[in-house]
């Protein structure tokens, strides 16, 4: 099993705050690295969490995101990806079903389509948007066993 990050779980791994829901992400994390799963910081992720934190001023949180990426692994977005991300935005449109604005960057179908491409499932908060296009659940229903 491959498995994408989302924006969501991504923050909450790599968010120097020890909140208890920011733990228990970072636990499910490591279970499922110890068990042998591969999972990955997506490029389009990556850059969604960066942008605030670079905002925001919140060096610990880039550092962290910078050694979890380097550490776990990072998939980076490709011409063939952006292609297939075209084609999805256009069909969600085209079926009255858009995930975004028509003039934002939709990052909902970028990363479904990298993780149609490598036949993965995206770890998220966000289910809804995602699951259109791409095998999406709440990072907590992504069991190590399946």
């Amino acid at each position: 099993m491959i498995i994408l990050l989302d924006a969501g779980p991504l923050g909450m791994i790599t968010n120097p705050q020890a909140s208890p829901a920011n733990q228990e992400c970072f636990q499910w994390l490591v279970s499922m690295i110890v068990r042998g799963i591969h999972v990955y910081v997506s490029e389009i992720a990556d850059y969604e969490v960066r942008r605030e934190l670079l905002r925001a001023g919140k060096k610990r949180g880039i550092a962290r995101l910078d050694i979890l990426k380097n550490t776990i692994g990072y998939r980076p977005i490709t011409t063939p990806i952006m292609l297939k991300a075209a084609e999805l935005w256009a069909q969600a449109r085209n079926n009255g079903q858009p995930t975004a604005d028509p003039k934002a960057l939709d990052c909902d179908v970028i990363l479904a389509a990298q993780a149609l491409m490598v036949k993965g499932v995206v770890a998220t908060v966000n289910v809804g948007h995602l699951s259109r296009f791409v095998d999406a659940r709440n990072w907590r229903d992504i069991k190590a066993t399946e």
